[in-house]
């Protein structure tokens, strides 16, 4: 399994934010990872990354343990967390160079053009973050994720703040990225989940609701976004 987690809790003081928390996801998986603000989506997420760690409970990533191979497990992950922290006063190859070079990747020059091809970034190469809009700032940022060539892509609330076709390209992108990768997402646009994702983890109050393949959510009648309120009120 591309990631494996086995009753995982945590808590923050005396609030227990995950309980109990198991799943597993395998590799050519889009995983849209639902729930309502404070269910402990980005904790969990943050704990799959490195960023945080679990008072309980073990995950593994790619067969490594997270809190026993954590630079090894960081390796194989690309993240984009929910506020896409960008160096916003620098290029976008430039930016894109300084996060190659800490993953000490080989021909990075290649490998920064390929990557901008990859996520539509050829026309807005050569100007810097701030001047783009925040759908192409969405693209840099799963840009940088995706640098380091990661068997498994996280990503919080990925398509946030986009228009319509912003929607329909970052979609795009991450339908063929999962095509030979783990891709694990948040995100609250009910109707996008049906078309990126093949599987459903539904999350609330820090426990697992639901755990359920679009296709039989389809074949059951259920549409997701009453199944969705249901389990989260």
């Amino acid at each position: 399994m591309s990631i494996s987690i086995n009753k995982v809790n945590k808590f923050y003081g005396k609030q227990q934010v995950l309980t109990d928390i198991s799943f597993s996801l395998k590799k050519g998986e889009v995983v849209g990872f639902l729930g309502p603000n404070g269910a402990g989506k980005s904790t969990l997420m943050k704990i799959i990354c490195c960023y945080l760690q679990q008072d309980s409970g073990k995950v593994q990533v790619c067969d490594l343990d997270t809190q026993e191979n954590d630079l090894l497990v960081k390796a194989k992950i690309g993240y984009l967390p929910e506020n896409n922290p960008l160096y916003t006063d620098m290029y976008v190859k430039e930016y894109l160079s300084f996060v190659g070079g800490i993953y000490k990747i080989n021909n990075l020059k290649n490998r920064i053009s390929e990557i901008i091809e990859q996520t539509g970034l050829s026309t807005e190469q050569s100007k810097k973050i701030e001047e783009l809009s925040k759908g192409f700032k969405q693209r840099v940022g799963l840009a940088a994720a995706l640098i380091h060539n990661p068997e498994i892509l996280i990503l919080d609330e990925p398509t946030t703040g986009l228009d319509p076709n912003q929607l329909i390209e970052i979609r795009n992108l991450i339908k063929e990225v999962g095509k030979d990768k783990t891709v694990l997402l948040s995100t609250h646009i009910m109707q996008e989940v049906d078309k990126m994702c093949n599987r459903i983890i539904i999350i609330s109050k820090g426990k697992i609701v639901d755990d359920k393949q679009i296709a039989d959510l389809q074949k059951e009648g259920l549409d997701l976004e009453n199944h969705f309120r249901n389990l989260t009120t």
